[in-house]
């Protein structure tokens, strides 16, 4: 775990969060800034910096991430509608936190993918 990563932390339970589901490897939480009605991020408890180098290093920690995001999903009612799982890599990907993790959006119509 990195000593300084935000989502070590929130697994180590250091910091506070909202949790939605935890698995023996993952942890989906809410976002404490949500982008939609329902905004969970869903992590591997294990560090890895991005979801390329996850898919890499533990492609069976990567399908337990996807497993967990569908029954978070389901769970919060998202799969009749819809939802999006977004994972943001790298800086002009957006990535912010450098722990993957993915943004599970949904509970409204979320617009295009991406803003001009």
């Amino acid at each position: 775990m990195g000593v300084d990563c935000l989502f070590c932390r929130i697994v180590a339970g250091e910091i506070p969060a909202t949790i939605v589901r935890e698995t023996a490897t993952t942890l989906a939480f809410r976002d404490i800034d949500p982008k939609a009605p329902t905004h969970v991020l869903v992590i591997p408890k294990e560090h890895y910096v991005d979801v390329a180098t996850l898919a890499q290093g533990d492609p069976t920690l990567a399908g337990e991430l996807l497993n967990t995001a569908a029954l978070v999903a389901e769970e919060e009612g998202l799969t009749v509608d819809g939802f999006r799982l977004m994972f943001n890599t790298g800086p002009y990907g957006g990535q912010e936190v450098f722990h993957v993790h993915a943004h599970l959006l949904g509970g409204a119509p979320l617009g295009p993918m991406l803003c001009r």
